[in-house]
């Protein structure tokens, strides 16, 4: 990948990859054991959640082409509804960052324990943990364009397997497996909005190509473009991924599977199979940390850069990149790595809270972002456009993900979002601070006039 002549670093297949090596990760290679015990429903929502995916792909690719600003769903959120809601938004979606990696990086460290069972210990487990997110940080300290050339290398490397599993595992699969409906034993609406957040998960980062937007080249249109390539190759992925993995791997087995595709690359090719994906649970793993850290420090970023988040988080190294904003999300990971390996809960617990609170706290930044274009082309074009059926059915799609996660992560999102007021408050008393400072200076230096 080379620099254009602009100096913007990311071109459609370095955009793509970023979208495709955020979503597709330990969300998906996971998501069939956690779906399997809702039968052939699983399916239907994995299709109608993709659908509801590519209308959200398509607000934002719209919103890129009318204005493509640097921090993606913040300053999309700030240019409709102001200066607030923006800050919250940006809160919010930073914390869906940094809550992400420990998800990814745990997953990570299962895949090498199963190759290297002598990492099977606590602390081994949370050194390779934390040694892969540091890792990957260091990567992307050195400039953008490393990043954007690690996401393409890790992320079309994965997909050659992940691709044969989903494509040739059809022709192996048993039909008898998709005998039920819904085994679950839950009412059809409910258990479709249980489904709503696990499915969820793996379509988080369908809006990463907008985030860097000052670094992507031609961004009016590789933005919409890498979008909406990026949801289709995803979703299609999915889908026949699970209805694979559904269909080699018995249900009762499959609900308490550790490596849902690693086995049923197992009943396809033996042992070899295995290795094979799990290599390439490796290697997507690695992808998603490299694109949710570019994204972690280019979204308070663009805050701080706004006057809503600390000056800390604006400052460029020599190489370009806001290595503060990175190192401190990094921290607030590390932190949540520690309290998992030595807090008195569960994994399994950590696991879904960290889920829920990435899930919900993406999920309302979609919400504002799904009808946010009527009021930028209102400001930017002097008219209201009429809200499309796209863009209704996108907001739609993120209050019932909302309603879907449950009571537990939304408490605890919603208490997480009140913690930033206090920043924007003293954000906004430092900058009025400041204001007064300059005017007071003015009319001191001001010659005095004479009647």
């Amino acid at each position: 990948m080379t620099t254009s002549p602009n100096g913007k670093s990311l071109g459609l297949a370095a955009c793509t990859a970023i979208v495709v090596g955020n979503m597709v990760g330990s969300g998906f290679y996971l998501s069939p054991a956690a779906v399997a015990p809702y039968g052939n429903l699983a399916i239907i929502v994995w299709i109608i959640m993709g659908a509801g995916a590519i209308c959200l792909g398509l607000t934002f690719a719209r919103l890129a082409s009318l204005v493509p600003a640097v921090g993606g769903p913040y300053a999309y959120t700030r240019l409709a509804y102001g200066d607030f809601a923006g800050f919250l938004i940006a809160w919010g979606y930073w914390i869906s960052i940094w809550t992400s990696l420990p998800v990814i990086a745990i997953a990570f460290t299962g895949v090498m324990i199963d190759l290297f069972p002598a990492l099977g210990n606590r602390l081994a487990a949370t050194v390779v943990t934390l040694g892969v997110i540091w890792a990957i940080v260091l990567v992307n300290l050195r400039g953008v364009h490393a990043a954007g050339l690690f996401a393409q290398v890790t992320t079309y490397a994965k997909l050659l397997p992940f691709g044969a599993v989903a494509i040739i595992g059809l022709l192996y699969i048993d039909t008898s497996h998709f005998s039920e409906f819904n085994p679950s034993g839950q009412p059809l609406l409910q258990s479709f909005a249980t489904l709503a957040p696990l499915t969820m998960f793996a379509y988080l980062g369908l809006e990463s190509a907008t985030v860097p937007a000052g670094d992507v080249e031609n961004a009016e249109r590789t933005i919409p473009r890498s979008t909406v390539l990026g949801i289709s190759i995803a979703a299609t992925l999915y889908v026949l991924g699970t209805i694979v993995v559904m269909g080699l791997v018995p249900r009762e087995e499959l609900i308490h599977s550790v490596a849902p595709f690693s086995q049923a690359a197992g009943v396809m090719w033996g042992r070899f199979g295995e290795l094979v994906i799990s290599i390439a649970v490796l290697v997507s793993s690695i992808g998603a940390l490299n694109g949710w850290t570019l994204l972690m420090g280019q979204v308070p970023m663009a805050a701080a850069r706004d006057g809503l988040f600390p000056p800390l988080f604006a400052r460029l190294s020599q190489r370009g990149v806001p290595a503060w904003g990175m190192v401190i999300s990094a921290s607030f990971a590390t932190i949540l790595v520690l309290v998992q390996a030595f807090g008195s809960e569960g994994f399994a617990a950590v696991y879904r809270l960290m889920v829920g609170l990435s899930t919900m706290a993406a999920v309302v930044p979609y919400a504002f972002c799904s009808l946010a274009r009527t009021l930028v082309a209102g400001a930017r074009l002097g008219r209201m456009p009429r809200v499309s059926v796209i863009e209704a059915i996108a907001f739609i799609f993120a209050i019932f993900t909302l309603y879907g996660s449950g009571a537990e992560p939304v408490l605890y999102g919603l208490v997480l979002l009140m913690l930033g007021i206090p920043v924007y408050v003293w954000q906004k008393r430092n900058a009025t601070e400041a204001t007064d400072k300059a005017s007071a200076s003015g009319a001191a230096t001001r010659p005095a006039v004479s009647g």
